[in-house]
């Protein structure tokens, strides 16, 4: 119920009448039943707005942290992440990947849409990185749809120098992997599917794809190094235990 009541009455309208939110694509998200949102994550209010321009509800994985707060501003960060449709997921422990996979997996077969960032964490420069293998895992695992999203982000110039950001959300046709069903632990095959979602998503957001991981940029950046330097100098790890992890909100 609070879900709704911050879509209509608290938050939506605001948003809208803010941001103008506009979306292509509408009707490739299923109107019944589970499917996966894919989308490229730019903006720590990404779950806000594509959740705004559809009619049915998204959960999304949420980070712990927003859910273990404590007084008084804790609890309304708990309640106000909850009724907004966050699950929490403890990124810090050894079974995190393992533990938000089967988080979403029990989502998915309740029939609702789960929204998830393929690449882990916000994008450090604006560019498009690597996807991890969890979506492709919940998809092969559940045979359902996964729709790539792209959101997409411009700004608009107001006098006294200020800018105002608008947002368009495109949804593409949604992408069938039963082709590969009883696939699932396949690496190759999860990796294949997850870099034909990332492709996708490429497609619809116009960005520069970048097959590295977006938190090793990250740590490359804080380290001193810049985002460019990273990407010249690292190759994407044949193996790394973090890559079944299928989203962060926002890491």
């Amino acid at each position: 119920m609070f879900y709704w009541f911050l879509k209509f009455v608290a938050i939506g309208p605001v948003v809208r009448l803010v941001n103008r939110p506009r979306a292509e694509g509408t009707e490739n998200v299923p109107a019944t039943g589970a499917a996966i949102l894919a989308s490229n994550h730019l903006s720590a209010a990404d779950w806000i707005f594509m959740p705004l321009v559809i009619r049915r509800r998204v959960t999304f994985l949420a980070k712990s942290e927003y859910f273990t707060g404590t007084g008084v501003k804790g609890f309304l960060q708990r309640g106000f992440f909850s009724g907004a449709g966050q699950v929490p997921i403890d990124r810090t422990s050894a079974s995190a990947a393992e533990d938000a996979i089967q988080t979403g997996l029990r989502i998915l077969r309740s029939g609702k849409l789960l929204g998830i960032y393929p690449e882990g964490t916000r994008s450090p420069d604006g560019r498009l990185f690597r996807g991890k293998i969890g979506v492709a895992r919940m998809a092969l695992e559940t045979g359902v749809p996964v729709v790539p999203v792209a959101m997409c982000y411009s700004t608009v110039k107001l006098p006294f120098g200020k800018k105002l950001m608008r947002v368009k959300v495109r949804f593409g046709e949604p992408l069938d992997f039963t082709r590969y069903e009883g696939l699932a632990g396949d690496r190759f095959v999860e990796r294949s599917i997850t870099d034909e979602i990332m492709y996708e998503i490429m497609t619809l957001s116009g960005q520069e794809y970048v097959d590295v991981y977006g938190a090793t940029v990250k740590k490359s950046m804080t380290a001193g190094s810049s985002a460019v330097d990273a990407v010249a100098t690292l190759q994407p790890p044949a193996h790394e235990a973090a890559d079944r992890a299928p989203t962060s909100l926002a890491g």
